[in-house]
Order: structure tokens, then sequence, then C-alpha cells
């Protein structure tokens, strides 16, 4: 069975499964399956507004779920394997610092942006980001995310097939563009402190200048 074959055996419990599970960490299709499920609104086969509702309250459920599953026990594998891992307590305090000052925006736009979907939350809670802040902003992003995939799906869902294909691509071209930003932004760190440790210290260096006879 392909996907709209589910979504019309199971209805809004499968589309409410499938969009908790991506957004708790799960690869599964859940834009997708909201664009379907709008588009099968289209045709009168499913309701548009409880469409909304259901894949809203799946985001936001599961990134809710996704957030104390990194809170809880990503934290805890970092302290416990986090040799085999190559990730240190001074990772964690990198993560807890980008979340500190771009942990609203992670959470709202990564609801747009294919693999952040999937990971965004449980990263805020590895960072520790303040739950009441990330509730805000993944609410926020869980509604406006499903109002508008449902709206592009409701409306040209006549073109299904063609429509998954250039929403995809849009998403996952985001994703490639976030990562090479990071890998970027990492290079030019990486070299920064290579250049900065190479430095000689030249506060430690013992001062060879001659000095005259005491008076």
């Amino acid at each position: 069975m392909n996907l709209t074959e589910l979504l019309q055996s199971y209805g809004y419990i499968f589309l409410f499964l499938v969009v908790a599970l991506e957004s708790l960490g799960v690869p599964l299709p859940g834009e997708t399956a909201l664009l379907a499920s709008a588009a099968l609104a289209a045709t009168g086969r499913m309701n548009i507004a409880i469409v909304i509702v259901v894949a809203a309250a799946g985001a936001i459920l599961g990134d809710a779920a996704g957030y104390w599953i990194g809170r809880k026990g990503g934290i805890a594998l970092v302290r416990r394997y986090g040799r085999i891992l190559r990730l240190s307590d001074a990772r964690l305090a990198q993560v807890r610092r980008y979340f500190e000052r771009h942990g609203a925006k992670t959470v709202f736009f990564g609801r747009f942006i294919a693999l952040l979907r999937t990971w965004a939350a449980l990263f805020a809670g590895v960072g520790e980001m303040p739950y009441l802040e990330f509730t805000v902003y993944n609410a926020t992003g869980g509604i406006v995310w499903s109002c508008a995939v449902a709206a592009i799906g409701y409306l040209f869902g006549r073109n299904l097939q063609r429509l998954e294909s250039v929403v995809g691509d849009a998403s996952w071209a985001l994703a490639g563009a976030v990562v090479l930003v990071l890998a970027a932004v990492w290079i030019w760190r990486w070299r920064r402190d290579t250049h900065v440790a190479g430095r000689p210290n030249l506060g430690d260096q013992p001062d060879e200048r001659p000095r005259g006879p005491v008076a």
C-alpha cells in the first residue's frame, strides 16, 4: 500500500502517528503525509481543518517527546559513552551555547527543513534549551508549518506527485544549505583556533635584552 492508500484506510490516526514519529526522531515522511492528506481533503475524502489540527498536534507532541528524550537520555549518553562517541562536556557546552543564542530560530525554522525537522527537538533537549521557550517556538512552528503545507496540498492537490517532488526538493535544498553553512563555520573556527594555537606566547618568553650593571 502506498501513502495515499494508507491515509484512506487509517485516516487521521495514521497522519498523526507519521508526523509525531518523524518529529520524535524517526525518519518518516511526515511532510509528505500532510501534503497527501490535504490533497485528499481537496477531493472531499478528508476534512482540511481536521488535517491541520491533527498534523499540528502530532508535530508539537512529537517534538515535545523528542525534547525530553534529548534532555534526559541524550545528556546521560554523552556522559556515559562520550569517549566512544568522541563527545565531551566541552562539546555539550558548545551545544548549550548554540541553543542559548539560536535555539528559537532553530526550533521554529527547523520544522520546514528536512533533517532539522527530525532532530531539532532532540538537540534542543541535549542543549538544555529552556522548556518554556522551546514550547512557545515548537507550538508556533508546528502550527505555521501544518497550515502552510496543508494549504499548498489543498490548493495543488490534483498534481500531488509533482507537488511532493517540488516540496521535497526544496526541503532538502534548505537542509543542504544549512549543512554547508555549518561546515564553513566549523572550518573557519578550526583554522582560527589552529592559527591562534600556533602563535608563540610572547609573555612566557624570557627577557633576553642586555642588562646594565646595577647601580
